[in-house]
């Protein structure tokens, strides 16, 4: 073992909390019960986790095969080959032991005596330790082997009465130290690596053609993907291992078992569990994941439950919380929201893990009462089996079980946080194949080639097919209409117990006492005085000075009026802000409030004194000024710090090779002026560095977009980063942060001549195309750096060009342009992004047809926020928006007003029970109730095609007249064409002709007649009716 070396820190800090765990044992875990503890670790090829093994790497940070450690009370025992004794002198010094360690002896293996001089002299420190009578071990731990068996019986022989120890030093070594936490979550990493890039990769090629491959085949496959640089990255291999063999599942065949084997059946395309969890230097992770193949309605439902479950244990597992606890909540989750599900709930529901898989003293279940503690790592696994699908055909369809598991880490005063950071969610997981049709309907297509018949049998077929669209789209629109307004009674329901805080105006207090108050002068002599030290103006108020603090002065104001000089002083008070927008509050609004105060003083400077009496009140009100300006400042300064999310420390890289991007610009400007700086990435966030050494740091986890706008078409190549919560810097709180530079000439000299064969305008374009490809590339290199970085936190989207649309939602017309989570103008500043999760409902204001433009507003979840307005929007993109908005899931409607939403929303917020109890928001569709139902039944019945019979028994007389004139119409025209075709017959006469016509004009003058006596009626009987008001 030359050329090993240990971590010595680690061991003294390791070895002196074990020895703190035996001091404190109370003897219930067997730790304090023990006068020595002895472990023996041997070879055996067949056992891959065992007690003593974990307990050496845990030390050591490697296994020690063939070598004996007796811990006594005052003196440390190993018994090992020579070169394991080499090793071990690292933590054997004088210097080491001085850490609380105690004394380490080293003995060497011989083999002349079989080891029996050694054994004695380890059963001599044994008996001196303590009492000498009990020893603590690890029970199921028995390795084979001549050396492991002269030691088993020297102990036996010495007749010690034995301890197991296993669950005390499982307690021991579950509380993780921030190297352990390091490297299980490279573990993780690569266990997502390997299922994404192995496993989810082959599934969707076999699915995709439809191949025949058995469960244990895909297992062997991921095993062999561990030794593939591609799948595992820059992650030695060395270092990587199995820490169980992958489990495939699927044809219902399910065991939620991790001691379970792949077996050979071939992989059926319905639900398919995975479970697969990598070691790296001997620290485990895991994960398993449910994948479907068309999964039905009710599968997807439990799947979701099984999500919301998974978060709601993960809520409860924090510091503190007894085990049995977790697996209760989880019961009882179960039983409030699915009961039918409780009994195909699975036994325990996760367990402690680390460099053994699987703590057996540590299991989520019903049972283990110790407490979880901030740094366990717990593998997190809940499923249902045994659960039927209705309209599955055989057993392969109709059961099946949902499994999925993470690799957690414990926290203090917040939910767990996931290590295996891997997308679950069912459009995730889920393969949905689509059905070609069977049959496809033949259009027959007329024997006429002349005539309206053809001409006619295309119109139809195409106003067929827009109706049908339109149709889609209005009943996609109703569907979410009816979501929204379920999502926004629950998310009401749920804030209701939330109490709305009122924010009071904070009080300012000049002076606790008298004594505090300074021994101006100017207040003996009943002049205004200023107290900068406490932010004080002192005023005479009927000879007595009163202080009053600067926070109390809403302003002042100074005047001359002939010999007097006039000083007014206004102050804060109820009512002061009517009109504002303005919700603070005062301590005691049933006080008396000053509200004015206003001081005279002359002009004139009386004979003998150095100044006329009303420089008092001109240096009163610069120093009042004055002390106003700075308080104000530090008020507003202290405005933008509240709320403001403390983020996490910054994990700077020390490597030369991480990500950067040189001479970028950042908006906002951290000065008045722009100044470049270097953007770098780090292991959880990027560093800003301007020239000038200014940094910001944003970090992986508080961006909630990351935006890379390419420079297509446009002038500037920018990183673009919404954040969640507000960072601070340049006094000012930021949400929107964007790094970018210039590609070409922002502004042209329009006095210069320019001629199109003019070599240097040639020359200058040639090098612009070449800047933009060479920025392109290096902001493109640099994303994909980060992203690989991250591990996959850190994902950047691009704006979708075709599918932008004009608008003004600040001062400027500017192109905006959705992503697949937003909607972003992000080249001019300010910026607009909206996240499209947080809208529920966009509307469309001023449109009509005689309007070029119309707006857009969009109607946030959360109906405390502002609206966002976009004004100015072409009408002949009304259609392009309305399908994007459709295709996202997102409400919409329109109107022909502008609205006052400012007191709509108001409204919503006072009582938003009465609001959806009166139909939410209908009131914004033209379209709603039964007023659409009646126009759609309108528009159908004015759609009437010849070949359809109409079978309703009432028609009235205009509808008669018009089939009657159709079917006419259509006989003549047939009778057009017979006699083009055979001319042996022939039409009507002009007698017969002018015989319907007079007919005809029969008919509409009698109409005419009818309709004039009931209109004479009608006139008569309004007239008699007011004539009996009058005369009453």
């Amino acid at each position: 073992m030359a050329g090993i070396s240990v971590d010595k820190d680690a061991f003294c800090r390791r070895m002196t909390s074990l020895y703190q765990a035996w001091k404190n044992g109370d003897g219930g875990n067997g730790l304090g019960k023990a006068d020595a503890l002895v472990t023996a670790v041997g070879v055996d090829e067949e056992t891959v986790y065992a007690k003593s093994t974990a307990l050496q790497t845990w030390l050591f940070g490697y296994e020690l095969t063939d070598t004996v450690m007796v811990l006594c009370e005052n003196n440390i025992y190993f018994l090992a080959s020579k070169k394991k004794v080499e090793f071990l002198k690292q933590v054997a010094s004088e210097k080491e032991n001085q850490e609380g360690v105690p004394a380490i002896t080293l003995f060497i293996r011989d083999k002349s005596d079989g080891n029996k001089a050694n054994f004695a002299k380890l059963i001599e420190a044994i008996k001196d330790s303590k009492e000498g009578k009990t020893i603590g071990v690890f029970r199921k731990d028995n390795f084979p082997g001549d050396f492991m068996d002269g030691w088993r019986k020297a102990l036996a022989d010495s007749e010690f009465e034995k301890v197991d120890i296993s669950s005390a030093v499982a307690k021991v070594m579950a509380v993780k130290e921030e190297k352990e936490i390091d490297l299980i979550k490279k573990a993780c990493q690569t266990t997502c690596d390997v299922f994404n890039k192995q496993f989810k990769e082959e599934l969707m090629e076999v699915v995709d053609a439809d191949k025949k491959i058995r469960h244990n085949k895909m297992a062997e496959n991921i095993e062999a993907s561990l030794e593939n640089k591609k799948i595992v990255g820059n992650v030695d291999s060395n270092f990587l291992d199995m820490c169980y063999p992958p489990i495939i599942q699927s044809g219902g065949i399910y065991n939620l078992k991790f001691s379970v084997v792949s077996d050979q059946n071939k992989l059926h395309f319905g639900t398919i569990i995975c479970a697969l969890g990598v070691r790296y230097k001997s620290y485990c992770s895991n994960v398993v994941r449910t994948m479907f193949v068309d999964p039905s309605d009710e599968q997807q439902s439990n799947y979701n439950f099984l999500l919301t479950l998974e978060e709601e244990i993960l809520k409860t597992l924090v510091d503190g919380t007894k085990l049995s606890s977790v697996y209760a909540t989880a019961v009882d989750y179960v039983k409030k929201n699915k009961p039918e599900l409780l009994k195909n709930l699975t036994k325990n529901i996760g367990f402690v893990m680390g460099i053994e898989f699987r703590e057996g003293s540590l299991v989520l279940n019903t049972k283990t009462d110790l407490k979880a503690s901030k740094g366990m790592v717990f593998n997190i696994n809940i499923g249902f089996s045994n659960l039927t699908r209705k309209e599955g055909k055989g057993d392969q369809e109709k059961k099946y079980a949902l499994f999925i598991g993470d690799t957690v880490l414990v926290n203090e005063n917040q939910p767990a946080t996931v290590l295996t950071q891997m997308k679950k969610k069912i459009k995730h997981v889920g393969i949905f194949l689509k059905e070609d049709d069977d049959e496809e309907e033949e259009i027959e297509q007329p024997d006429q080639l002349l005539g309206r018949g053809m001409r006619k049998a295309v119109l139809e077929s195409k106003l067929r097919t827009d109706i049908s669209t339109e149709d889609k789209r209005k009943s996609h629109q109703k569907e979410l209409a009816t979501q929204m307004n379920n999502e926004a009674k629950e998310r009401l329901a749920q804030a209701k117990s939330d109490k709305t805080k009122v924010k009071a105006k904070k009080s300012n207090i000049s002076y606790k006492n008298v004594a505090q108050m300074p021994k101006d002068p100017d207040i003996h002599a009943l002049r205004i005085a200023i107290d900068k030290k406490y932010e004080t103006v002192i005023l005479p108020v009927f000879t007595i000075p009163t202080p009053y603090h600067i926070s109390t002065i809403k302003n002042i104001s100074q005047s001359v009026e002939g010999d007097y000089t006039y000083l007014r002083i206004n102050f804060h008070h109820p009512g002061s802000s009517v009109g504002r927008l303005d919700t603070v509050t005062f301590p005691n609004p049933d006080a008396i409030f000053v509200k004015e105060v206003t001081y005279r003083s002359s002009n004139t400077k009386a004979p003998g004194e150095s100044s006329a009496p009303a420089a008092n009140l001109n240096t009163a009100f610069r120093l009042i000024k004055d002390v106003q300006k700075k308080f104000k400042t530090r008020e507003a300064e202290m405005r933008e710090k509240e709320g403001i999310v403390k983020q996490d420390t910054l994990m700077i890289n020390p490597n030369r090779g991480n990500p950067k991007l040189k001479d970028l610009y950042i908006r906002p400007n951290i000065t008045h002026k722009r100044i470049q700086g270097t953007l770098e990435a780090h292991t959880n966030g990027f560093r800003y560095t301007s020239v000038r050494g200014d940094k910001v740091d944003i970090l992986y986890n508080n961006i909630q977009h990351a935006i890379f706008q390419p420079c297509d078409n446009e002038m500037v190549i920018l990183l673009h980063f919404h954040l969640k919560n507000a960072i601070l810097f340049a006094n000012k709180r930021h949400v929107d942060i964007q790094f970018y530079t210039e590609v070409g000439e922002i502004t042209t000299d329009l006095l210069k001549h320019h001629n199109i064969h003019d070599r240097d305008d040639i020359r200058s374009e040639q090098h612009e195309r070449e800047l933009r490809h060479k920025l392109k590339s290096a902001f493109k290199n640099f994303i994909e750096k980060v992203e690989n970085l991250s591990k996959g936190e850190m994902e950047f989207e691009s704006p979708f060009r075709d599918l932008g649309f004009f608008g003004v939602p600040h001062r400027s017309t500017v192109l905006l342009q959705p992503t697949s989570s937003c909607l972003l103008c992000v080249i001019e500043w300010p910026t607009f992004v909206i996240t499209l999760e947080d809208v529920e409902l966009v509307h469309f204001e001023r449109v009509s047809f005689h309007i070029k433009n119309f707006d857009m507003v969009f109607i946030f979840k959360d109906y405390s926020r502002k609206v966002a307005t976009v004004n100015s929007v072409p009408m002949n993109l009304l259609d392009q928006v309305k399908d994007w908005l459709n295709s996202c899931d997102i409400k919409y409607t329109e109107g022909v007003q502008s609205l006052n939403w400012t007191k709509i929303m108001r409204t919503i917020i006072d009582d938003p029970e009465g609001f959806f109890e009166n139909g939410g928001w209908t009131f914004l569709d033209p379209e709603s109730s039964g007023d659409e139902d009646d126009s759609d039944e309108e528009g159908e019945d004015s759609y009437m095609p010849t070949d359809v019979e109409d079978n309703s028994e009432e028609t009235t007389d205009s509808e008669f007249d018009e089939e009657s004139a159709e079917s006419e119409f259509e006989e003549s025209d047939e009778s057009g064409e017979e006699e083009l075709s055979s001319g042996e017959e022939s039409g009507k006469d002009w007698d017969e002709l002018e015989k319907i016509a007079a007919h005809d004009d029969q008919q509409k003058r009698e109409q005419d007649e009818e309709e004039q006596t009931l209109s004479r009626k009608r006139k008569q009987k309004s007239q008699g009716g007011s004539s009996k008001k009058r005369k009453r």
